[in-house]
């Protein structure tokens, strides 16, 4: 289809966050497949970037997950641009593996999760995901002025009551920041001469704690507050239950396509599909009778990830974390998996 103003697609191009720009979206729809009369989830809609390209490419029918209200209804003037073609569902991409009313019984023919906060998020500074502009500190995806629907702590709910060893150990375990217990202490501290409230405030408090900045020319705070995000919005245990919803939606040959930005998201990807396509054992070529797979929900598995090229990280700096891994899925039944078979470390939130 064309995008010129004169049909819908002119209208649906104008719709969402102009700035959104989807990561390697040339890749996700070869590894999708989309085509006409089929029916796909975007679970992770933000900007709606990969919605409005699948719609592009086929004939086909989304189904749009945001937990973000927000997000939501941004892209309702996508939705109204093209009825029939485009559902959006406030709601978490992990409420697949426990079912989602508005999806009902259905089998789909693909399901696209791009991980992790979006850039609409780090670019409101209200929003408290960013120690590049002050905000409040928040990071609540689903939080609307201060309320969060989902009933999870904020960060700054983290930063102001969690004693030091638990916050180093949330630090340490979703940030992989070496000076975590440094930093905890550090907060404690800080926090005795009144509560952290603000992003800003929170940055300078982590960059004094620790001293000379990082050789890779990172702020020093860059991975205590990926750290908070991940523990406040829970996203290796909603990437874990969203992996495993997406195999029971998924109809045999369904595609399941999944764009990580840090290697926590990616670790846990790379072992859902390792062990769903079967080649996850404790054996070896000596001792095969230790290798007891499961029967293979998934195939046609990437061992190596696919990552942007340097057009597209000179384009898009954000991409250059960027890893794709998809799947097709078999005709074998969905069963559960247990989240620390993927590595999801269970840490403490007071």
């Amino acid at each position: 289809m064309t995008t010129d103003g004169g049909n819908r697609w002119g209208t649906v191009a104008r719709c969402g966050p102009l700035r959104h720009i989807p990561v390697l979206l040339p890749e996700v729809l070869a590894a999708l497949q989309p085509r006409g009369g089929a029916h796909y989830i975007d679970g992770t809609f933000g900007g709606g970037g990969y919605t409005r390209a699948i719609l592009e490419a086929a004939d086909c029918r989304v189904t749009a997950l945001d937990r973000d209200p927000q997000a939501i209804r941004d892209g309702q003037c996508m939705a109204d641009a093209l009825p029939g073609r485009l559902q959006l569902v406030q709601a978490c991409f992990g409420d697949l593996a426990d079912g989602i009313p508005e999806l009902g019984d259905e089998l789909f023919d693909g399901v696209v999760l791009d991980i992790g906060v979006s850039s609409m998020h780090l670019d409101q500074a209200e929003r408290g995901f960013s120690f590049q502009a002050d905000g409040p500190l928040d990071m609540r995806m689903g939080a609307e002025g201060g309320i969060d629907w989902g009933g999870r702590p904020s960060a700054a709910d983290l930063v102001n009551t969690l004693e030091a060893g638990p916050l180093a150990d949330i630090i340490y375990q979703l940030g992989e920041e070496r000076r975590s217990r440094q930093i905890a202490s550090a907060i404690v501290r800080a926090r005795e001469a009144g509560p952290i409230e603000r992003t800003v405030q929170l940055a300078n408090i982590v960059a004094r704690a620790y001293g000379r900045p990082p050789k890779d020319g990172r702020h020093p705070a860059t991975r205590t507050f990926q750290a908070l995000r991940i523990a406040v919005n829970d996203e290796l245990g909603e990437l874990g239950r969203g992996l495993e919803g997406a195999e029971r939606v998924l109809k045999p040959g369904g595609r399941l396509v999944v764009v990580t930005f840090h290697s926590l998201e990616d670790r846990v990807v790379k072992r859902f599909f390792t062990e769903r396509a079967g080649r996850m054992g404790g054996g070896s070529r000596h001792r095969p009778e230790l290798n007891q797979f499961d029967p293979q929900t998934f195939r046609n598995v990437n061992q190596r990830p696919l990552t942007p090229g340097n057009e597209e990280i000179a384009a898009n700096p954000r991409a250059r974390s960027a890893k794709l891994r998809f799947g097709e899925r078999t005709e074998e039944p969905s069963r559960p998996i247990a989240p620390q078979s993927l590595g999801i470390p269970d840490v403490d939130l007071g």
